[in-house]
């Protein structure tokens, strides 16, 4: 059996979502969108969320289709446009997300730990 990547790519999303939350913590809209080094890191962060969210979807589809609360599509999507648009980002809706989308994904990280470790088990419940 494989080595059960799926507790890293949870992890490099909560500390990708932790991180663009922290970014933009005390800033408000208008310093957000002056401010393009804070943008680049939020952006990065996202980036970073999409490309595990990828990894979860294609290794561990049966994971991801047990929690369909979580946007696994909308995080690939938005990774996709920024690194295929990247002139084009719109920053507001950068703004949103991590003001929005980001604080949720981070209950429904929490909420699915268990889960995501269940994976390393066989069908008789043991261990490997």
């Amino acid at each position: 059996m494989s080595e059960n990547r799926l507790p890293d790519y949870l992890d490099h999303m909560q500390q990708a979502a932790t991180d663009a939350c922290s970014f933009v913590e005390g800033l408000g809209k208008d310093d957000f969108l002056s401010d393009r080094r804070t943008q680049q890191a939020v952006i990065m962060s996202l980036i970073i969320i999409g490309e595990a969210a990828t990894k979860v979807m294609d290794s561990y589809a049966e994971f991801a289709h047990a929690h369909p609360e979580v946007s696994w599509r909308s995080m690939r999507g938005m990774r996709n446009r920024i690194a295929h648009g990247y002139f084009d980002i719109n920053l507001d809706v950068v703004w949103n997300t991590v003001q929005t989308a980001l604080p949720e994904l981070l209950r429904q990280l929490s909420a699915m730990r268990g889960d995501a470790n269940d994976e390393d088990r066989n069908d008789d419940g043991m261990a490997p």
